[in-house]
């Protein structure tokens, strides 16, 4: 008896992220700026009804009996995020490695995603079979702390093991022929999507061969599971879009997108991933970024990546690169073509690729990939329908997630300003909810 007293703070702290009180039955969020995910004007003085989990009603003026009661003038509520590019397990320190991937690694950084209101994530092709026994289906049912974590399994490379040589699970077929066995293997962990690895890396390695490809893609398509690509280049972008591809997992970043590729794309329905914070974090530390010592940059980096990325002779290596010039136009013509692509009406979500290397920081990364939307011409609200609304529909979680709806599940942060005036509002978060319970205070200190 004696050891389970011991371990109730424990449960408690599990159960409920920072070990926030919780309390049963009906809660009432009264008298917030609603933003509710599908791109309509915030709803002022607004009313939200939680029981079991589930948002049983916004609107203005709920009458409630028994219902717990907080009053949140002058704050604004918002969905949660969802990133449909991470990865999850690799990053600890200023490494990232097949070693690192540990349970208690996974579940760091599934509760920092969830301190920067983040609360879903797709981690594309770099996972191994430890999710795979459990792990995951318990974070999607909510059973574990933090972000749920969703899974393109391991993804698809060329023979060439350099590129992505540490994430040695990736299947590397040499012939279409081989593809059906191998999609057999990945099928069997119920990817959410297949991840495919098509790019020449600046020249540097051997890309792809459309035959691979689009072997691929039929048989991912046979098994009812979408094909998401990493890409650089516009004619790839347009192969894979005749080829079938369902998500361009990168933005497109060698020219401006044309006519042609935009008609083929919506008419495919391909959703689009920009990633433009990647693209700005290749060259961003050559100089100083006015986020560089925002405490809510800070705090999300992991030990000693600070002062890596300080260091003058970092910097320095960065500028004097043979790639700082190509980084830098590659950024500005994503970010074009992003506004491009949106204002076509092609479907857009949210992804960073965050996790991925020590630099790409999960978290902060999300809220400043929106920043960058704005930059690129879209306004707040577009930003934040792609970082919620459209992200979760990419994977294929609208039904519960992505937007403050009757019978979607009561995952929503709660800010003390509006994004709507000024994107940057999203990193001024009070409080993160999961289902219906308080589970974090935001990432930095009270």
């Amino acid at each position: 008896m004696k050891n389970l007293f011991l371990l109730l703070p424990l449960l408690g702290s599990l159960a409920g992220g920072h070990g926030l009180a919780q309390t049963t039955g009906p809660i009432l969020l009264k008298n917030a700026t609603v933003i509710d995910g599908t791109g309509a004007a915030p709803k002022v003085r607004t009313d939200i009804l939680i029981d079991q989990g589930k948002i049983v009603s916004v609107e203005k003026g709920i009458k409630a009996a028994g219902a717990r009661e907080i009053d949140l003038t002058g704050k604004t509520v918002m969905p949660s995020l969802v990133c449909a590019h991470a990865h999850v397990g690799t990053l600890k320190g200023t490494t990232s490695s097949a070693d690192n991937y540990t349970r208690e690694n996974l579940l760091r950084h599934l509760k920092k995603y969830e301190d920067y209101g983040v609360s879903a994530v797709l981690a594309m092709g770099t996972d191994r079979p430890l999710i795979f026994n459990g792990f995951i289906d318990s974070t999607q049912r909510g059973q574990l702390p933090g972000a749920r974590l969703y899974s393109a399994g391991y993804g698809f490379n060329t023979p060439d093991p350099n590129p992505g040589s540490w994430m040695n699970l990736l299947l590397r077929p040499n012939a279409p022929e081989e593809v059906p066995a191998m999609m057999d293997k990945l099928a069997a962990v119920k990817p959410t999507v297949v991840k495919i690895w098509v790019d020449d890396h600046g020249g540097n390695a051997q890309k792809m061969k459309p035959e691979i490809y689009q072997a691929i893609i039929r048989e991912a398509h046979k098994r009812n599971i979408r094909v998401a690509a990493h890409l650089f280049y516009a004619e790839d972008a347009r192969k894979l879009t005749e080829a079938g591809i369902d998500i361009i997992a990168h933005s497109i970043r060698d020219k401006e997108v044309d006519q042609d590729l935009l008609m083929k794309m919506k008419q495919k329905n391909v959703t689009y991933i920009p990633t433009l914070s990647l693209d700005e974090y290749q060259f961003a530390y050559a100089d100083n970024p006015y986020w560089l010592n925002d405490a809510f940059f800070k705090a999300s980096l992991e030990p000693g990546v600070f002062e890596m990325i300080t260091d003058k002779a970092y910097g320095e290596k960065i500028k004097n690169s043979p790639d700082y010039q190509r980084n830098m136009s590659a950024f500005k013509t994503a970010m074009t073509n992003l506004k491009k692509i949106h204002d076509a009406g092609i479907p857009v979500a949210l992804g960073t690729d965050s996790g991925a290397f020590p630099v790409r920081t999960q978290g902060f990364t999300e809220h400043l990939e929106m920043e960058l939307m704005t930059q690129a011409g879209l306004t707040p609200a577009q930003a934040i329908t792609i970082a919620t609304r459209n992200a979760a529909t990419a994977l294929r979680i609208g039904h519960e997630k992505g937007t403050l709806e009757k019978g979607k599940k009561a995952d929503l942060l709660v800010l003390s300003a509006n994004p709507f005036h000024d994107i940057r509002n999203t990193r001024k978060i009070e409080s993160v909810w999961k289902e219906g319970k308080e589970v974090s205070k935001g990432p930095l200190p009270r």
